[in-house]
């Protein structure tokens, strides 16, 4: 390490040897710019007042007060970001939020109770058979669906930071489960198959998946989770969904055992509508209850509320007729919700009808069969020897499936009724309730967006109404279990495909995304098309892929911006009109006069103007003036402010505004990210670039003979002179006009000469303005040096380098370290800096005796002046720093 910081010190000392030859008299130029310096006149300027008595040199009739500032260090950084995570008091509130409810449960009351009783048995009546059709997707036994939703409504209410989410079987996380069931048991051999079944595999999955989820949510990882952008999760979302409905059709037939429906969902499709001629009687139990789910939904949540809602509109209804109508609301909601328990309960009835007494190969549908009674496998888990390998490959996108839709649906409901989520706190829920599931042979559970709606709608008050519909899972445990012999399996494909259906984005979400950002919607379709035409996992992978890349490419491709300048105002309450422009009459006689003889000279053309049509432009351009009826005179405070040039893309001002440039040789330049190692370089090439295309080169070295230009500077090409001599003889013999001809070469000759001197002013100022630069490292900074270096050699002098609007002291450290922002004798002298030195000061109010919009006493003078004090807001002690752009306009370059 220390080799090759001597050599990196000994190629600097190289480099400037190598300078100081090329360019001799570059030490003998600053020595006398620093004499220079020491004749000029220096004022020597006492600044007092109550905070403040020294002395300053200025050059200037105002004297502030000097302020040294300085860097952060690692200190700093250590007592303002790490140091209070280490005290008892953060330890305490650590531990004390890992169980929220001790928070809440002190003032639950009465009223909490009943609504969270009446959300509570609601979603329990939903859950119940959602649960077992959830586990028909995940290819298990009904019971093990029943068993993760029963403890997964049990142990997230004492985790948990939302009180709408209900945790549970979802759709995509079954779909998911039966995809590694599908994985493992394709490559067991029969013994295997015995050791390794469905549910202890389903099991293994839960186990691991929660052991993840409490590690990152007890280490505070949540944050990754913001890595995947919402439109990822709606394409991946779309697309499984899509594939759940697809896999459900076959069964919704009755040819389910002709269809594989773990294939890719193309090929679902494809055999599910090749076997349609082996529909059986299947069809009525799922076709008609998914027509009547559908009608219940539109006329339930949509025809009929819509309907009282005129009612309650009318006028002279009495208190009776109100009352009416807040009771049908309530029936409309209630029957809605319980929409899919009424439906299995009255298809089960018919079912029992025509299959009681037959036996299991002589039912004419097909049946949901024998289901365990009770809790009849809670014990211990034991993991078969070498399961959890065999899991691994798709422990990424289970875990991405758990954790990226609860966090999701908590988040989107948090926000909805007004109200705070803590990512990681969810995340030790979610895993917790994985963890605790296994004793009861659980599959994976999370939060199910379609319950919770339905719990925030019942207007829940805590998250233990979870209690409640756990109960009711545990009652259907223990009591109807006789019952859920009889369902149909169509039915449950009818519920399955209603209840999911509600997760495909809707053409508006679609037309969104294309609308705010054509990227995210490409990523959307992306994803859904992979998942649809190869699997889940591919699109997840994409999406994250794609995100991530899209995010590195912002960074990579920067929108900085050179600026440019106006003049601007703010008018408060203003009237507006439809005309282009409105005249202000000012104070001042030169702006009254100039805007009345520009109105003379309109009318006096269009006075004088015979043809009509060529006068019409100047007639509307005429009719758009405006007098301003406000007031005789109007007198508006205009202050600077920075734009980006190209106004054409950008559109940050109107296009009639005329951008001013920056006065000539200075250059303003805008970072629109963060300035990192993804782009620094691209910067670079934009900033010197303009600096070549805008200002003239310093002329450093004189060449003689062309032969003396180094490679990377050969200038523009020019003829040979034996080529010429050449072309000249031939011209002689071939023209007539050898006086014209040479003539004419002496016109070309003196045109080039003319075009060779370059018009362009001399570069003296690059301001970088870092407002939108977050943060920034040591590839960037050295980038940004190397800038300054090929700057100055271009220029042949030291230029200045301004910066405003730093927002990172950590930013301006790095800066600091490299030479920036200060006078020093390498790169930014003191002669460079005669006659303009800039710094931005900000008055201070006389806050003491508690008069802070009211006049002091005490600083009022005899004349009526009042006094004041100032301070400067950013260091003295460097100079090329602004808290923002300074107006260059106004300085003496």
């Amino acid at each position: 390490m220390t080799a090759s910081i001597n050599g990196s010190i000994d190629l600097e000392r190289f480099e400037l040897e190598y300078d100081h030859g090329k360019r001799g008299d570059d030490t003998h130029d600053r020595v006398e710019a620093r004499d220079l310096y020491s004749k000029v006149d220096i004022e020597e300027v006492t600044f007092q007042c109550d905070n403040y008595s020294g002395r300053l040199d200025v050059n200037s009739s105002l004297s502030i007060p000097m302020y040294n500032e300085k860097p952060v260090t690692i200190k700093d950084f250590y007592y303002e970001k790490i140091n209070d995570y280490f005290s008892i008091g953060e330890i305490v509130q650590y531990l004390t939020s890992l169980f929220p409810l001790l928070k809440w449960l002190p003032h639950y009351n009465l009223d909490w109770l009943i609504q969270d009783l009446i959300a509570g048995i609601t979603v329990g009546c939903v859950l119940v058979p959602q649960s077992m059709s959830y586990a028909q997707i995940a290819t298990l036994a009904p019971q093990y669906g029943l068993y993760s939703s029963f403890i997964g409504a049990f142990i997230y209410s004492f985790f948990a930071t939302s009180k709408d989410v209900c945790i549970g079987p979802v759709a995509v996380m079954s779909l998911q489960t039966a995809k590694v069931i599908e994985r493992v048991t394709s490559g067991l051999t029969a013994d295997e198959q015995t050791i390794y079944t469905a549910p202890i595999i389903a099991t293994a999955l839960a186990l691991l998946c929660g052991i993840i989820s409490t590690g990152i949510g007890f280490l505070r990882l949540g944050f990754l989770i913001e890595f995947i952008s919402l439109n990822a999760v709606a394409g991946f979302m779309t697309g499984s969904a899509f594939n759940i409905i697809c896999g459900q059709v076959p069964a919704l037939m009755g040819y389910n055992k002709k269809v594989n429906t773990r294939a890719s969902t193309y090929e679902v499709v494809i055999n599910t509508l090749k076997h349609l001629p082996d529909t059986k009687l299947d069809a009525v139990f799922g076709l008609i209850p998914l027509s009547i789910l559908y009608l219940c939904k539109w006329f339930f949540s949509s025809l009929g509320p819509q309907y009282l809602n005129k009612l309650s509109n009318r006028r002279n209804l009495t208190e009776r007729q109100r009352k009416i109508i807040k009771y049908l609301g309530n029936y409309f909601f209630y029957s809605n919700a319980m929409r899919n328990g009424v439906v299995i309960i009255v298809f089960t009835a018919i079912s029992w009808a025509i299959t009681r007494g037959k036996s299991s190969t002589s039912v004419p549908i097909s049946i949901l069969g024998t289901v365990p009674k009770g809790l009849k496998e809670v014990a211990v888990f034991k993991v078969p020897g070498g399961l959890f390998e065999k899991l691994a490959p798709d422990l990424p996108s289970s875990i991405i499936i758990l954790l990226l839709e609860h966090i999701a649906i908590s988040k989107s409901f948090g926000r909805v009724n007004d109200y705070k989520i803590v990512p990681d706190q969810e995340l030790i829920a979610i895993g917790v309730t994985n963890l605790i599931g296994t004793f009861f042979m659980a599959y994976p559970a999370t939060g199910s967006f379609s319950r919770s709606a339905l719990k925030a709608k019942c207007d829940v008050k805590t998250p233990l109404s979870g209690l409640f519909s756990g109960a009711c899972v545990l009652l259907a445990l223990y009591c109807l279990t006789g019952a859920f012999y009889y369902i149909p399996k169509a039915t449950l494909s009818a519920v399955i495909i209603h209840a999911v259906s509600d997760l495909l984005a809707s053409y508006k979400t679609t037309l969104n995304f294309y609308k705010m950002n054509p990227l995210d919607f490409v990523c959307f379709i992306t994803t859904v098309f992979i998942t649809v035409f190869s699997s889940i996992e591919y699109g997840i992978y994409f999406a994250i892929c794609f995100s991530c890349a899209q995010l590195i490419f912002k960074n990579m491709f920067p929108v900085g911006s050179f600026l440019g300048y106006i003049k601007i105002a703010e008018v408060l309450n203003p009237t507006l009109s439809t005309n282009d422009y409105t005249i202000l009459l000012d104070d001042s006689s030169s702006v009254l006069g100039e805007e009345n003889t520009k109105d003379d000279s309109v009318k006096n053309r269009l006075d004088q103007n015979e043809n009509p049509k060529s006068s019409e432009k100047e007639y509307s351009e005429f009719k758009s003036y405006e007098m301003s009826s406000n007031s005789k005179t109007t007198n508006l405070s205009y202050y600077v402010r920075w734009v980006p040039m190209k106004n054409d893309y950008h559109r940050e001002v109107n296009p009639l505004i005329k951008i001013t440039p920056p006065p000539p040789g200075i250059i303003v330049y805008r970072f629109g990210d963060s300035f990192t190692y993804l782009n620094c370089s691209r910067h670079y090439d934009i900033i010197y670039d303009e600096v070549k295309k805008n200002t003239r080169k310093g002329i450093s070295n004189v060449y003689k003979r062309k032969q003396d230009r180094p490679w990377n500077d050969v200038g523009e090409w020019e003829c040979p002179k034996s080529l010429k001599n050449l072309f000249n003889k031939f011209k002689k013999k071939t023209d007539i006009g050898g006086d014209e001809d040479k003539d004419g070469n002496e016109a070309i000759e003196s045109n080039s000469k003319a075009n060779n001197t370059d018009n362009k002013p001399e570069l003296k100022i690059i301001c970088f303005d870092f407002s939108q630069v977050v943060q920034t490292d040591a590839t960037a900074i050295q980038s940004l040096n190397d800038l300054r270096k090929a700057v100055n050699r271009y220029s042949n002098k030291q230029i200045e380098y301004h910066f405003s609007g730093i927002i990172s002291a950590w930013v301006k450290k790095s800066l600091i370290e490299m030479g920036f922002g200060t006078v020093n004798d390498n790169y930014s002298d003191k002669s460079i800096i005669i006659g303009h030195q800039s710094y931005h000061v900000s008055k201070i109010n006389n806050q003491e005796d508690g008069l802070e919009n009211q006049i002091n006493e005490k600083y009022l003078q005899p004349d009526g002046s009042y006094i004041y004090h100032i301070q400067t807001v950013t260091g003295t002690n460097y100079p090329f720093f602004h808290i923002d752009i300074p107006d260059f306009s106004n300085w003496e370059l």
